[in-house]
């Protein structure tokens, strides 16, 4: 079982606070690892719209992703020094392990590209955020903040302006790049630092997340159903790109490019609005399961468990997907999946401990010595 305990000050202040876990985090990640298995085989419904209860089910269409790249943003925040990140030459080595995940995600991802299943792979991108962040290790939240913002206006121009190169790739080279976007996905990973620097552990700090996070969703949202409705067609548009239909007008086709609140679109609003999801779920998740007694973390644990091995659940479903005679694509697959994943998560974290590839990944990166 995880430690709910508080995070003691000296493990706060120092270099690594790894051995006292969130399980809230570890819920959120299994409801992310989760919700991409239902984008990927759930047999979900093109687009959301919230008078239509039978279209719900669409939220988990880019939802997700996103909120598996803001999780992993607090992950590196948590396992590199929580609030106060450590000086030279401590930092130096916590960067020299983030590289090696950074380049073990990568090698794995393109593994799992290899077994050719009709899923985007969202880990070749996700190390190369890991590699990208290194540099801005010890910036403080407000900056860090900052820079996401930068990056989230500057998605939908990325996006549209490298979309071309991408005209002749095929499923492998359309998952480098063109569907999770680095400086799309860079935003998320920045803001999930963020939270971490901000003090995650701490009660208030998740009060003023989850009210935050809820209230920048609802106002991006808004603002973009308002100025820039979806346009007919939208919902079968090439995820990671914006979108504006045939015959739009110039400011019919910018409002589309930076206000678009389509899911998976790398739009302005699609950014913050999604962002401000993740944080809100990380929030909510920390709040209701963290220094709540043993009761709380029990109910947790079936959860908790498929959230701290990620990459072997999230590998171990592709792979499944891969060994199968016929693509699974209905509730029911998800269904099943969902239960496979947590019982084995469950029985895994019981007995054993740290999920096999993290374990791996984790041997990789302790060849570099913290002292």
């Amino acid at each position: 079982m995880t430690d709910t305990r508080p995070v003691p000050p000296t493990a706060v202040r120092g270099a690594s606070a790894s051995g006292v876990r969130l399980q809230g985090v570890d819920v959120a990640r299994a409801v992310a690892l989760l919700g991409m298995m239902a984008a990927h085989i759930g047999g979900i419904a093109d687009q959301l719209d919230w008078s239509d209860p039978s279209t719900w089910s669409a939220v988990a269409h880019g939802r997700p992703s996103t909120l598996f790249a803001v999780l992993a943003g607090v992950s590196i925040g948590l396992t590199s020094g929580r609030t106060t990140p450590p000086g030279p030459p401590t930092i130096g080595r916590v960067r020299a392990r983030l590289a090696i995940r950074a380049a073990a995600v990568v090698a794995i991802g393109f593994v799992l590209i290899a077994l050719d299943t009709p899923v985007y792979v969202i880990l070749p991108t996700y190390g190369v955020l890991f590699l990208l962040v290194i540099p801005v290790l010890r910036v403080r939240p407000a900056w860090l903040l900052a820079i996401a913002g930068a990056c989230a206006v500057l998605s939908p121009i990325v996006a549209v302006s490298t979309a071309p190169a991408y005209a002749d790739a095929g499923m492998v080279g359309q998952q480098l790049g063109l569907v999770y976007p680095v400086v799309t996905f860079l935003a998320y990973v920045l803001v999930g630092l963020a939270v971490a620097r901000a003090g995650l552990e701490m009660r208030g700090t998740q009060v003023v997340l989850l009210a935050s996070g809820a209230l920048v969703a609802a106002t991006a949202y808004v603002v973009g159903t308002v100025l820039a409705p979806l346009p007919s067609g939208a919902a079968f548009a090439f995820p990671g790109v914006p979108y504006a239909a045939e015959g739009s007008t110039p400011a019919e086709a910018l409002a589309q490019l930076f206000l678009s609140p389509r899911d998976h679109s790398s739009t302005t609003v699609d950014v913050v609005g999604t962002a401000g999801v993740a944080v809100a779920v990380i929030a909510l998740c920390t709040l209701v399961f963290d220094g709540r007694g043993r009761v709380a973390e029990r109910i947790a644990f079936p959860l908790a468990a498929v959230g701290s091995m990620p990459l072997t659940i999230y590998s171990g479903h592709l792979v499944v997907i891969a060994m199968l005679p016929e693509y699974p694509e209905s509730a029911e697959a998800w269904g099943w999946f969902a239960l496979g994943s947590v019982v084995f998560a469950m029985v895994w974290r019981r007995f054993l401990g740290r999920g096999p590839l993290e374990r791996a990944v984790a041997a990789l990166a302790s060849t570099v010595p913290m002292r």
